[in-house]
């Protein structure tokens, strides 16, 4: 009969998978646009805040400029996006920066690519979550005053949904994905309509508001404002390079399917961007900063003057659809759902691009390797948990105010832009040194054309962001970038010193010159007899039982026992004066070691094993202990005998029927079989 936990995982997350069905999970360009592009594709509905946010310091009339730096957002999207399709290209593997920057510039350049990355997904669930949050708060108060509760709700939701594999996850965000696009670019198309061809005032709820200036800004303080706007802006450009780290992931062919999809992100994400700018300046859309994020500027605001009493400031988004469809309630509704709902599922970019990436690492032996091994649902488990893990703290530890999340983001993916283009730049340079074919020549120079302008725009972008989002919190992206490039650095220390020392000498081995076994006695029944009998059936060189005197008449009755059964092996009391079990028993090992060092002393430990969770917290730990002692002594091997009491009988048939009836080829990533508990108390007496 299957235990509780395993009907619960069965429920979340599904029937495990062989591992040949791998190629089912591959995903056609209509399912990996929504489960690579929503991370991009979201970003257009807070990027335009954090634009008009930056530019409101300097009062409503710096709005006026939200328009060009909108364009140059679009500019750099466009150039990345024509760089990364020679990226899908020339490295289909999967690798994405991190190969590109490891082969090309060296493991050490891969390795601050990896890192930035991994910072960067990290971030990308807990703004994008915090966002939807926030979007749907605008609309829901009860939301906007639970924020990190709800957010953090909707980190495990969408865990889940992950461990059951990339293609459901993909099929199941798929149509809010295409409602999305369908509302915003939909709400742009009629807005403008509206505007150009019914001649009708189209106006949101803030054009009416006056904006104070924060602050008097002129000259080079206005151009380090709108610096800092562009680089706010450039959010939109995050996850733009999930697409080149899951091409694995797509139907064949891989490379052409990627980067297929690569420009429809782009030509759908600039889109929806320049068309939500624009309409935003023709209804007069105005936009502050405040304290209290959660529950949005009021007219109380410093920056606010003449408004309504009631005033409460929304979105970018939901002030455009609030002004576009003010005769049409449903599509107000729809825009605001579709937008909460894309900016939780946005998270998904980062739920399928860092299990990859940490899949890839621990390959090389800079993370764990659990992080390499797939799961039940042929999904990279391990690594979905540790995102989620970490993006929950984030999370809580922000209070989930995008706001202030957002300023530690997107540092992380312009310096994995920037070395990959470097990267890009001289792979492109070492094929142009050895071919001759002019028509592949000209095709490599127009690649590398791509990769350099790239290199040079997000460069610059890269320094613009640094300057400008340094003191305000992109210092703790880059501290946290440096603390796990030196993790990575000491993990492969670790892996390499321990190959080394497992590497196997040209030698011969030595055999031990004897073997010899002792029996650990806590009382004389069932399973002390069990392992007396195995411990005799490996026939060792001596063989001799020890007991620990912790109470003297236990002692006494256990060497009653023994004569009475007339039992051939010898049986050894040791003293514990202060009725400690460990030491007395690791004393006596290391005694018979210091006797023969060449010798080997096999120590065999009668365990009961139980068949419930509760059951086991009945029984002491003290074969653990003692087993973790012995473990760290050379020359000593432990030998667990096992004694199944009946509760465990359910256990022992349970997976040895589902193996029978399922097993029909390797099954690479599954699950090990759930295993009864053990109670590690009985070979020893009380106390």
């Amino acid at each position: 009969m299957a235990s509780p936990t395993s009907y619960l995982k069965r429920l979340l997350v599904g029937r495990p998978f062989r591992s040949d069905r791998l190629q089912h999970t591959l995903l056609p360009k209509r399912i990996a646009l929504p489960v690579f592009a929503s991370d991009a594709l979201s970003s257009v509905a807070y990027a335009p805040d954090e634009i008009f946010l930056t530019l409101s310091v300097a009062g409503a009339s710096a709005f006026v400029f939200s328009p060009w730096i909108g364009l140059g957002v679009a500019v750099v999207m466009l150039t990345v996006v024509a760089s990364y399709r020679q990226n899908v290209h020339a490295y289909p593997s999967g690798g994405g920066d991190y190969e590109v920057a490891t082969v090309n510039l060296g493991s050490r350049y891969g390795l601050g690519v990896a890192s930035a990355l991994m910072v960067d997904y990290v971030l990308t669930v807990a703004v994008s979550i915090s966002s939807g949050v926030q979007n749907l708060g605008s609309a829901v108060p009860w939301v906007a005053e639970h924020a990190p509760l709800v957010a953090v709700v909707l980190v495990l939701v969408l865990t889940a949904l992950n461990l059951r594999g990339v293609r459901e996850a993909g099929t199941a965000f798929a149509i809010p994905t295409y409602a999305f696009m369908i509302g915003i670019i939909g709400m742009v198309a009629w807005g403008l309509f509206r505007h150009f061809g019914l001649g009708d005032p189209v106006r949101a709820e803030s054009a009416d508001i006056h904006v104070r200036a924060e602050h008097s800004i002129a000259g080079f303080a206005m151009v380090f404002l709108l610096a800092r706007s562009f680089s706010s802006g450039c959010a939109a450009l995050t996850g733009v390079e999930a697409i080149s780290n899951g091409v694995p992931a797509f139907k064949q062919p891989k490379s052409r399917n990627a980067a297929t999809t690569l420009l429809m992100l782009g030509v759908i994400a600039i889109t929806m961007l320049v068309g939500i700018i624009t309409l935003a300046r023709i209804t007069g859309v105005q936009f502050v900063e405040c304290d209290e994020i959660k529950s949005g500027c009021t007219a109380a605001d410093l920056q606010i003057i003449s408004a309504p009493v009631d005033y409460v400031q929304q979105t970018v988004v939901a002030q455009l659809a609030g002004a576009v469809f003010n005769h049409f309630p449903v599509g107000f509704w729809f825009v605001i759902a579709t937008t909460a709902l894309i900016l939780v599922l946005a998270a998904n970019t980062a739920f399928n691009g860092f299990p990859v990436l940490g899949s890839i690492l621990a390959q090389d032996r800079y993370l764990p390797r659990q992080l390499h091994t797939r799961g039940d649902r042929l999904a990279f488990s391990n690594g979905i948990m540790f995102l989620a893990a970490f993006a929950i703290v984030l999370i809580l530890a922000f209070r989930a105010e995008t706001t202030r999340l957002i300023q530690l983001y997107i540092v992380g993916v312009f310096v994995s832009f920037t070395l990959s283009q470097t990267g890009m730049v001289r792979h492109w340079n070492r094929l142009l040194r050895i071919e001759r074919d002019p028509a592949v020549r000209r095709r490599m120079m127009r690649s590398r054309a791509i990769n350099v302008f790239g290199l040079g725009l997000t460069g610059f972008v890269l320094v613009i962001v640094l300057v400008t989002k340094f003191t305000k919190g992109a210092w703790i992206s880059i501290v946290a970038m440096g603390m796990i490039y030196l993790l990575m650095l000491t993990i492969r220390r670790h892996y390499d010193r321990v190959a080394r020392e497992l590497e196997p000498s040209e030698d011969k081995p030595m055999l031990p010159s004897r073997n010899h076994a002792v029996v650990l006695v806590s009382k004389v029944h069932q399973p002390t007899l069990r392992a007396l009998a195995y411990a005799l059936a490996t026939r060792p060189d001596s063989l001799t039982a020890v007991t620990v005197n912790v109470d003297d008449s236990d002692t006494r009755a256990i060497q009653v026992e023994w004569e009475r059964r007339e039992l051939s092996v010898p049986l050894t009391v040791v003293d514990s004066p202060f009725r400690e079990i460990t030491n007395p028993i690791i004393d006596f090992v290391k005694s018979m070691r210091r006797e023969s060092p060449r010798d080997v002393v096999t120590v065999f430990i009668p365990e009961y094993v139980v068949g419930h969770w509760w059951e086991h917290l009945l029984h002491n730990q003290s074969a653990l202990r003692i087993k973790t002692r012995l473990l760290f002594m050379p020359g000593v091997m432990v030998t667990s005998v096992p004694w199944q009491l009946s509760s465990t009988q359910g256990k022992n048939i349970e997976r040895p029927v589902e193996w029978r009836t399922t097993q029909r080829g390797p099954r690479a990533g599954a699950g090990r079989p759930d295993e009864p508990r053990r109670a590690d108390d009985e070979f020893a007496p009380r106390g």
